[in-house]
């Protein structure tokens, strides 16, 4: 689920994810007739490879390769949670983790024709002290004929990892299948300002856009990607240009 905020070791997070799972089995009876209680229940995972790990525009692997995934529990009343993970590189230049862990949690539904989603997000950073960021999010989505579109924001409230300051994030996503053929195009805004900006000098108080087109190729449980990511931060530092300039990235992902 995570990571359209665009969505952050692993075995830490999938342990709780686990434990989780592991209670709600032990809590049912083990009664053939009791077997439909738990359907209500569902657990899904994803893993995958990609050329880089791209952030909100940002590459936060250094422009290396990245290892991602992670596993959600969700109820049918809409209530989900989750973690994921991704390897960073240590931020290249900059210093920091080489790991991203990201364990979140929902709700999510349908009113008036929209679809919706409310949640918290808390980005957590091994090896590293100081550095953990707590989101709250939302997102609508609407199908649009054989468009699907969805407008969300999140907000990071002022918290010392931030040098007690706040930041918000605004974006837009459009996807389309292609009718008849395993293809789905993909395109996506936003907009960050505050302190999880970053600009020509690299200041925590900034603000700019990032941009992305792609498009993706699913075969059973296999996505094969690519898409070209941007954003408009130009000049100024070498070392942020290579972290915010155009890319193209290619991803291979599974799902389970």
């Amino acid at each position: 689920m995570k990571k359209g905020i665009g969505s952050r070791a692993i075995s830490t997070t999938v342990l709780a994810a686990a434990t989780l799972v592991g209670s709600l089995a032990v809590a049912a009876p083990a009664f053939a007739q009791d077997a439909e209680a738990t359907s209500d229940w569902e657990i899904s995972g994803n893993a995958g490879i990609f050329s880089q790990y791209r952030w909100r525009g940002i590459s936060l692997s250094d422009e290396e390769v990245a290892f991602q995934g992670g596993i959600d529990v969700a109820h049918s009343s809409g209530f989900y949670v989750g973690t994921w993970g991704s390897s960073l590189a240590g931020f290249g230049s900059y210093g920091g983790a080489n790991t991203e862990i990201d364990v979140y949690a929902g709700y999510a539904g349908e009113a008036g024709g929209f679809g919706y989603d409310i949640g918290a997000i808390w980005y957590l950073y091994p090896g590293t002290s100081g550095t953990d960021v707590v989101e709250i999010t939302a997102s609508l989505s609407k199908e649009l004929g054989p468009v699907g579109a969805s407008v969300g924001v999140a907000y990071a409230p002022k918290q010392d990892s931030l040098g007690n300051d706040d930041s918000f994030y605004l974006y837009t996503d459009w996807s389309a299948a292609i009718p008849n053929t395993p293809v789905s195009l993909n395109a996506h805004l936003g907009y960050t300002d505050g302190s999880l900006s970053i600009d020509r000098g690299f200041s925590t108080d900034g603000d700019y856009l990032d941009w992305s087109l792609g498009a993706s190729v699913s075969y059973d449980k296999l996505t094969l990607g690519v898409s070209y990511v941007d954003t408009d931060v130009k000049g100024g530092d070498p070392s942020i240009n290579k972290i915010t300039d155009s890319a193209i990235i290619v991803s291979l992902t599974a799902a389970f």
